[in-house]
């Protein structure tokens, strides 16, 4: 005999009752807390109806789905309790089961409702988390184009499929839980037996059940309705392409109806014969065999059969129709479809003596990596050591004095991880620290004082700005030049002062003092009660919010201050590019980002993970990467600015009308987004194409350039992107930002700018280029002939480091100090492709950042390499005439014809193969600390340096720079103190 567990105090219950409560309240009360200090954040930036409609949403969701799935159960339950037979056959499984009736019968209201809350509690949980789906299967808006096979609007595939999915699944989920649960009551109170004699069900149990399953095989049916119009989303194995083929349309979709009808019978049939004719369950169970092999011979045998008899023979021909569904779907969807398509022979393979007047492209070119100065800009522009700048600076342009030029920008702002101990209590992280300052620009294509950026702007004082490395004035002026709002402010701030209180927020040097501040600005939350203080304790789990001085009635407290951060709350609905960027508009800092729509239920659109699209070698440094998630139509539809002192987020609609877009502006009231029309021309003249969209449309461009089904089919014509030359990257190269005249355009333009390889090939195939003309988004191909055989980025990265003039440099120059590897740009002029690369050096001692030592350039198969762009291009053009090929006077030569190649020079090569062995040594003695040998190598190297230079000289080659490099001389304009802004790219 089992001892018996020994019965809980009332005392021990009433404390388990309490701890409970305890546990509950805690719960209850974070939740609070969050949902209140959210509430006071939209407040703050007037985006109330956002929070509220959500939370309305979910709430709503939940409780409708909650209830709604409880209520339902529960009502399966009761009934098959009030269902339950009077007399119940004697027999050892009903006696085994009286117990349990004992236990449930007297409180059935208690446990059947208890198990209804469980099953409502989850079924609302999934149901909230569905709430965009809602507002767009609610605010559902036309496309005005109808899908190709069944002529529905396309809108019903973006809002209206998806949330008939769900109601779906939670039907079929809601079926078979009623099932298992009026099927363990029946069993339980001897409805179904399966011992004894006589039936094994009762009448009122076997109409239940069949009830139930007839409604299951009627939601099968209406699943079937629902797959014809998925077909058009699925993935067709034959073409790896997205919609319906020929098998699913000639045998498939067929198919699908089909069953839908055949379900449809064998519902009526399970009710039928189940409870009018022959009341027991061997017809029932027959007409489910039936449906089950129905779906197994027409809904598989047969579409199998008519795949591979009729369309694998004949793929082309069969599925011609459908890949130019899919083609002219995808366009669509991706904004590829008014594409301008510019065929660029390319035929020039000696560079011609225009490039070194050319005034639209070569005098442009940037040398300034943004990817790689953040360093250089941060030890040169930062006094104080907990400034920074972000790990990636940003490309925009100005016009100062007439003369539009491309600059490399950033915000000076605070980096917290740099603080001192001291520095880093809480009252000065958050009190003291609380902003950055200043706008710090430099032009893109000028260096000074050996490499470094001539900074233009953002000076924390005009003592600062009186030295030969820099702008005399201040060339884009900010009227209000501190950061509160950036990308590295992550920690609140504090902020706020008495009335006879002084300032105490550290603002910048000033000669030999610091100068501080008070925050004036219309960003924060109020935290001057001691109410509000609370909320805040306990929000960030901080006590100074209730014992610390520093708060008065004037406080204030900033949080999310990352701009990426605070748009996606404003606007949860919107994928937001990886990389937002400042700029200066009527004086102020704004950071603009660009929002995009997206879908994934857009008929036979290609479907791309987002993720793996827009990764390259800059994602993840400086560049938020996106999340994974699969989508097949995308859309720039909203410019988003973020007011780095306000902190006022404002969202424009941009481009043509998107449904989508509408869609979400009319579930959040209908002024959620501003009308392009009310965007600031100063702002506008700042926006630029977005990358991410690029990145994507360029994926996609590899194979979607190809509109001929036959040519697509066969995939001889596709694309890639290349690699990153850079050394040690496997990554794609990522775009980059030009202010350029490219063959074909009206006018120099700031475009984003992308090379294509064929697949399988590093040669090059096309330029991509996206820019803003007339204030609308416009995508270029520059296209060369499939058989040119002019360089790929990576070929023409390896003829430049590989040259035997560079290659001993390089060499040298690794031997004590880091090579960084600058943006290779692919430039089309001079009717051939310039590549441009810089090459920086970082020394390797402390806080050494990095510096532009030289420019490579390569034409043809010729290569200039000096310590500035005029220099190398000048190399450049005396390297093609010491070879013999002077550039031709009249027509380009033809494509076919090679171009002239230097003799080898067998004393160049003994001397290059002289100085790689005396590097190799001088390495070797310095890893084994032998100083003899080391000075020894040092002075066969600096002799072999010596040889090499003689040899060159002896063969009549231009000479290789020295290794000292002189500061390149300033742009003789003067700049204008005051910009106007760039026209629009």
């Amino acid at each position: 005999m089992r001892t018996p567990l020994p019965r809980m105090s009332r005392r021990g219950r009433m404390t388990l009752i309490v701890l409970a409560c305890v546990v509950v309240l805690f719960i209850l009360l974070g939740w609070v807390v969050d949902a209140w200090t959210d509430y006071l954040w939209f407040s703050e930036v007037k985006y109330t109806q956002v929070f509220t409609t959500v939370l309305q949403t979910r709430l709503g969701l939940f409780a409708i789905f909650g209830f709604g799935m409880a209520l339902i159960v529960w009502f399966n339950l009761w009934l098959a309790f009030r269902l339950r037979p009077m007399l119940r056959m004697h027999s050892s499984e009903q006696q085994s089961l009286e117990r349990y009736r004992g236990m449930i019968s007297p409180r059935f209201g208690l446990w059947s409702g208890l198990l209804s809350a469980i099953v409502g509690l989850f079924g609302g949980l999934s149901a909230q988390g569905r709430w965009q789906q809602w507002l767009l299967f609610s605010n559902g808006q036309s496309f005005g184009v109808k899908d190709p096979q069944f002529g529905v609007d396309l809108g019903f595939y973006v809002f209206a499929y998806p949330f008939w999915r769900y109601l779906l699944g939670v039907g079929f989920t809601l079926v078979v839980l009623c099932v298992l649960g009026a099927l363990a009551m029946h069993y339980l109170f001897g409805g179904v037996r399966l011992q004894g004699a006589g039936e094994r069900m009762t009448v009122a149990a076997r109409a239940h059940l069949t009830a139930l399953v007839a409604f299951f095989v009627l939601l099968k049916a209406a699943a079937y309705f629902l797959d014809q119009r998925g077909l058009l989303l699925a993935h067709n194995d034959a073409t790896n392409l997205f919609g319906a083929g020929y098998t699913d349309i000639n045998a498939l979709l067929p198919a699908k109806e089909i069953l839908a009808w055949i379900s449809v019978v064998v519902a009526i049939a399970i009710l039928v014969f189940s409870n009018a004719f022959i009341r027991n369950l061997v017809w029932p169970g027959i007409a489910i065999g039936l449906l089950a092999l129905s779906a197994i011979a027409v809904g598989g045998i047969y579409p199998a059969a008519v795949q591979t008899f009729t369309v694998k023979p004949n793929i082309r021909d069969k599925e011609a129709t459908y890949i130019e569904r899919s083609i002219d779907a995808t366009r669509d969807a991706f904004g590829l479809n008014n594409i301008q398509t510019i065929q660029y022979p390319s035929t020039a393979n000696v560079p011609p003596e225009s490039l070194m007047s050319d005034t639209d492209t070569v005098a442009n070119i940037r040398l300034l990596d943004p990817s790689i100065v953040s360093n250089t800009y941060t030890q040169l522009q930062q006094v104080r050591g907990f400034y920074d700048f972000t790990q990636k600076l940003d490309i925009d342009r100005y016009t100062t004095d007439g003369n539009t030029q491309d600059y490399v920008v950033g915000v000076r702002e605070m980096d917290y991880n740099n603080l001192t101990p001291q520095q880093s209590n809480w009252q000065n992280q958050h009190t003291v620290f609380t902003h950055g300052y200043g706008f710090v620009a430099a032009p893109a294509n000028q260096i000074v004082c050996n490499g470094q950026p001539e900074f233009a702007s953002g000076f924390l004082d005009n003592e600062a700005a009186q030295t030969n490395c820099q702008s005399d004035t201040d060339q884009i002026p900010v009227a209000q030049p501190r950061i509160y709002y950036g990308e590295n402010m992550n920690p609140y701030a504090i902020v706020g002062k008495a009335s006879n209180g002084q300032d105490a927020e550290y603002d910048r040097p000033s000669g030999s003092n610091d100068q501080y501040v008070t925050y004036d600005g219309s960003g924060g939350v109020s935290v001057g009660s001691y109410l509000r203080r609370m909320l805040y304790a306990y929000k960030y789990k901080e006590t100074n919010f209730l014992i610390s001085s520093v708060f008065n009635k004037n406080s204030k407290i900033l949080y999310v201050r990352d701009p990426r951060q605070r748009v996606q709350k404003v606007a949860p609905f919107l994928t937001l590019d990886g990389d937002p960027y400042p700029a200066v508009v009527n004086g102020h800092i704004v950071w603009i980002l660009d929002g995009y729509t997206t879908a994934s239920t857009y008929p036979y659109s290609q479907e791309v993970d987002l993720q793996s699209a827009t990764s390259d070698t800059q994602t993840g440094e400086g560049t938020a990467q996106q999340a994974q998630t699969d989508i097949n139509y995308l859309r720039n539809s909203v410019k988003a600015t973020v007011d780095a002192y306000t902190g006022k987020v404002t969202l424009y609609a941009f481009g043509q009308s998107d449904p989508v877009l509408n869609a979400w502006n009319k579930a959040f009231g209908g002024n959620l987004i501003k009308p392009s029309s009310a965007i600031p021309p100063e702002l506008a003249q700042h926006f630029r194409y977005p990358e991410d969209q690029f990145k994507v449309q360029r994926e996609l461009l590899t194979r979607f350039h190809v509109s001929d089904p036959s040519q697509f089919y066969s995939g001889q014509d596709f694309w890639q992107v290349p690699q990153d030359p850079a050394p040690g990257t496997t990554a794609n190269q990522a775009p980059y930002y030009l202010l350029a005249k490219f063959p074909g355009q009206n006018q120099t333009t700031f475009q984003l700018t992308s090379a294509m390889t064929p697949r399988g090939r590093q040669n090059l195939a096309a330029l991509v280029t996206g820019s803003y003309v007339n204030g609308q988004p416009k995508l270029e191909i520059l296209q060369l002939p499939p058989d040119t055989q002019v360089s790929g980025p990576g070929q023409a990265d390896q003829k430049m480091t590989n040259d035997n003039s560079v290659r001993p440099q390089i060499s040298l120059l690794q031997n004590s100090a880091t090579v960084i590897y600058g943006n290779l740009l692919s430039l089309p002029v001079g009717s051939g492709m310039l590549y441009v690369e810089p090459l920086y050096v970082q020394s390797k001692a402390e806080n050494a950042y990095p510096q532009l030592k030289y420019v490579l350039v390569n034409f043809g198969q010729y290569v200039g390499f000096a310590d500035s762009l005029q220099g190398a291009l000048t190399q450049l053009l005396n390297s093609a005439k010491s070879a013999g090929a002077n550039p031709p006077a009249g027509p380009p030569p033809s494509a076919s014809q090679p171009p002239p190649t230097s003799q080898p020079n067998p004393e160049v090569d003994q001397a290059t193969q002289r100085i790689d062995k005396a590097i190799a040594d001088l390495k070797a003695a310095q890893q084994s600390g032998n100083f003899t040998d080391y000075g020894q190598a040092l002075q066969e190297l600096n002799d072999a340096i010596t040889a090499y230079q003689q040899a060159r000289d002896s063969a009549n080659v231009a000479p290789s720079p020295s290794p000292s490099v002189k500061p390149s001389t300033r742009s003789s304009t003067s700049p204008s103190p005051k910009p106007s802004v760039a026209p629009s790219g």
